[in-house]
């Protein structure tokens, strides 16, 4: 019988039925083949780079730099700064904390003054004052004679208000360096502040009210 005498309707359903048994069989060729070969893409894990517990936080910053030379403490520091530069405050604490505790495990002497430093700055930049402070206290313990810490320190007291702490925080740091400028400039402030305050108490409203302008602005 030529494919002629076969009615159209039975021609079709010979080939759409032919097509479903051939559609059949390439998807389970394709499913096999699938899972033969496992995953689609079969990427080589990223080769780790630089000193593990910093990368993932300090990558975001430079993800041009080279990490596969082990990053001194130095380097550490510099981009840590960097971070808290950039306002990433989150993560350069997450940094100098794994610091820190790198430290502690491979007992390593003495205080990283660095470290410290940008580690009162990280709390003070979120707002995290009394910790700042406590950063900052032990850093003027280890070294009495650097006046950073104790101009910082100042500044954390001055934004509690507490200020006769402050003014013995910045006397210490005139005392270690007389020519340091910042810390001039918050002794004026703190000036600036204990007359507002006295004036204040003194009920003199217009004296009171000039510092504050001056103050404000």
């Amino acid at each position: 019988m030529s494919d002629r005498n076969i009615p159209v309707f039975k021609r079709l359903f010979f080939f759409t039925s032919f097509c479903a048994v051939l559609g059949l069989s390439l998807s389970v060729s394709l499913v096999a083949h699938a899972q033969s070969t496992g995953a689609i893409f079969n990427d080589a894990p990223a080769t780790p780079r630089g000193w593990q517990p910093l990368v993932r936080a300090l990558d975001a910053l430079t993800p041009s730099v080279d990490t596969s030379v082990p990053l001194t403490p130095q380097d550490i520091t510099n981009r840590i700064t960097a971070l808290l530069n950039q306002g990433q405050n989150e993560q350069a604490l997450q940094a100098i904390e794994k610091r820190l505790a790198q430290r502690e495990a491979s007992g390593e002497i003495g205080v990283d003054v660095q470290l410290l430093f940008l580690q009162g700055r990280a709390y003070s930049q979120l707002g995290q004052h009394t910790k700042a402070i406590e950063s900052y206290r032990q850093l003027t313990v280890f070294y009495p004679e650097l006046p950073e810490p104790w101009n910082n320190l100042a500044a954390e007291y001055m934004r509690q208000h507490q200020l006769e702490l402050a003014q013995e925080a910045l006397d210490m740091a005139l005392l270690a360096n007389p020519n340091y400028a910042l810390a001039l400039q918050n002794y004026g402030e703190l000036q600036l502040m204990l007359a507002h305050q006295a004036f204040q108490k003194a009920g003199n409203a217009e004296r009171s009210k000039d510092t504050q302008y001056i103050l404000e602005n």
